[in-house]
């Protein structure tokens, strides 16, 4: 109801480095920006969490230990 927080999980997805890249995806539109992966192989992009700030790309990268971006449009 109003005024309950609840915290926010990030979906059990399995990242794997040897398939996958960890990608920022920015909309050219409105600058909204999402973070993911990527199959290297067939570009299907995995959407992971809606970014409002960098405390939300720093908990992405702690979450599942990347270090490096590509950002994608």
């Amino acid at each position: 109801m109003f005024g309950i927080k609840r915290k926010e999980k990030l979906p059990e997805i399995k990242f794997d480095p040897t398939t996958q890249k960890a990608v920022i995806r920015s909309s050219i539109c409105t600058g909204e920006k999402t973070v993911g992966f990527k199959d290297i192989k067939t570009g299907k992009y995995i959407d992971v969490m809606f970014v409002r700030n960098e405390l939300d790309i720093e908990k992405f990268k702690k979450t599942y230990g990347i270090d490096i971006f590509e950002v994608d449009y």
